[in-house]
């Protein structure tokens, strides 16, 4: 989520186009994104990712078939 808002900014920031630009945008939020949760693991002590927090399925994809079975 950060890293998906970080590039965003990035994006209308620097008014980027086009798909090499954008790139490279992505790149960068996902960059500041990854520190982030580094640094807090740190500050932590212990990793912010489990086996029982990660979703190894994504929400969309869970809620379409949520919808589909109604």
């Amino acid at each position: 989520m950060l890293g998906e808002r970080v590039s965003t900014e990035i994006t209308r920031k620097e008014d980027k186009e086009g798909f090499i630009e954008v790139e490279d945008a992505a790149k960068r939020g996902g960059r500041v994104a990854g520190n982030a949760r580094k640094e807090t693991e740190q500050e932590l002590s212990r990793p912010v990712t489990s086996s029982e927090n990660y979703l190894s399925e994504p929400e969309k994809k869970k809620k379409l078939e949520d919808k589909s079975k109604k």
